[in-house]
């Protein structure tokens, strides 16, 4: 495996992105255009790819939310790449890079349902935390945290 750090222009990272976006329209239904709004990737400048044998395997990015903490967003594995520890080696990744830029804190949200990514996220260390922002009042999100 080797991970790249990135920015949202780049093209693996779009590409794994679209697979992760028609991913979610499937999973979200109806609620799909509230959760669209929030996921755009114009602005995300700390993209990671992760590559097997030189093809994109799985992605993730984080945003700045405050001045110091991080929202982690994008996460997504091709299914032909999973249950080979690439989601917990971009969320590691993605701790270093925020880490090294000066941030204390990361936050994220996924869905309930998506337990696989709630796992990673647990046994990375994050806890469950209130949802919030935009998602409160969400019954279909969680949220969680991690001191950096």
């Amino acid at each position: 495996m080797t991970i790249k750090r990135l920015d949202s222009t780049h093209p693996d990272f779009q590409n794994l992105v679209q697979l992760l976006d028609a991913d979610l329209a499937v999973h979200n239904g109806e609620e799909n255009a509230f959760f669209e709004q929030f996921n755009t990737i114009d602005k995300l400048k700390n993209c990671i790819v992760a590559y097997i044998d030189e093809l994109p395997a799985a992605c993730g990015a984080f945003k700045e939310l405050s001045e110091n903490t991080v929202e982690i967003k994008r996460m997504y594995t091709n299914p032909a790449f999973r249950k080979r520890g690439l989601a917990s080696a971009i969320v590691g990744e993605l701790e270093n890079w925020a880490k090294e830029s000066g941030f204390e804190k990361a936050v994220l949200e996924t869905s309930i349902d998506l337990k696989n990514a709630i796992s990673v996220y647990e046994k990375s260390g994050f806890y469950r935390i209130p949802n919030y922002g935009q998602y409160i009042g969400i019954d279909n999100s969680v949220c969680f945290e991690k001191i950096l």
